[in-house]
């Protein structure tokens, strides 16, 4: 009935305890770890203690491309997404897959908990992440909605929809599949109850180890979000809200350390709205109204950059 995919690289420390999750889930279950090039015995975990699972390798090639490969071998009704260092909550598949089939939606979330890191590389329960959308499943997730693989199910019919996963954003690919399937026309369902927990490991994540690429990737994503809009229904207000808040967001990220995505984005935003006015903070909003964005920022730099000096 359900296919968990687990792409799988380097996560010998993590894997027992995410497979267990899954093993411990009150549904027929099909599991497939795609291991994806791992040089630690994460694999040979898989293989010696997780018989029931199939295990697919492959050269590293990313997470995204692993999610690819294990849906191609998946034949479940339902597909779960779960990266292997994190866990399933008891029962998570059986609420998901009732929230489907009394609601005839084709994905559902539900709440989230953060696992953070001690020192010692021992985890410790944090928040409970509790967020429901509340407009258009497209604009909450190309603003600022996000979930981990985990916390959602989807149906085999919207993900064959979608095709495979983007390959060209690596920092935010979980978060363009979501997007992805409300593009394609999916209704998504809220489970008001924790649903998975994600590790947050000291390290950081991929947008906090990276924040260029992270920056490049939101802008790279709404691009693209953008000439999809245009040819299925074309701009209205609230998708050019949305649009605007993405292109802001990249400035405001990029003016410091990427000037050339700054002008990207900038020029994006002018094609949106001449003048571009930031929302805020409000020092910057008023002194765009006065002497334009860029000379805005570049003037708000300046201050912080003295601002730094002083406090040494």
């Amino acid at each position: 009935m359900v296919s968990v995919i687990v792409p799988l690289y380097n996560a010998e420390r993590w894997v027992r305890a995410c497979l267990q999750s899954v093993a411990l889930q009150t549904v027929e279950i099909e599991i497939i770890v795609v291991d994806d090039g791992s040089t630690d015995k994460g694999a040979s975990i898989v293989a010696e203690e997780f018989r029931f699972a199939r295990l697919i390798r492959t050269p590293n090639q990313g997470a995204s491309r692993a999610r690819s490969v294990g849906t191609a071998a998946a034949t479940g009704t339902f597909i779960q997404y779960l990266d292997a260092d994190d866990i399933l909550a008891p029962g998570k598949i059986r609420t998901q897959i009732d929230a489907l089939s009394q609601s005839g939606a084709d994905v559902a979330y539900g709440d989230w908990q953060r696992l953070l890191e001690n020192t010692d590389g021992s985890y410790t329960a944090g928040e409970i992440v509790s967020r429901q959308m509340r407009r258009d499943p497209e604009l909450e997730l190309i603003d600022a909605f996000w979930c981990p693989p985990a916390a959602y199910l989807f149906r085999r019919s919207i993900v064959d929809a979608v095709g495979s996963w983007n390959e060209n954003l690596p920092v935010i690919q979980d978060a363009r599949f979501t997007l992805d399937c409300a593009l394609h026309g999916g209704r998504f369902v809220y489970c008001p109850s924790v649903m998975a927990h994600y590790r947050e490991h000291r390290s950081g994540s991929l947008s906090r180890r990276d924040p260029v690429a992270f920056t490049r990737d939101i802008f790279r994503n709404a691009c693209e979000v953008e000439q999809w809009w245009l040819s299925h229904g074309g701009i209205n207000d609230d998708r050019k809200r949305a649009l605007i808040s993405c292109y802001g967001y990249v400035a405001r990220a990029s003016f410091a350390k990427d000037k050339s995505t700054f002008d990207l984005a900038y020029e994006r935003l002018t094609a949106l709205v001449n003048p571009y006015i930031p929302a805020g903070p409000p020092h910057l909003a008023m002194a765009s109204r006065v002497i334009g964005y860029p000379r805005a920022e570049r003037v708000a730099l300046a201050y912080r950059k003295a601002r730094a000096i002083l406090a040494r």
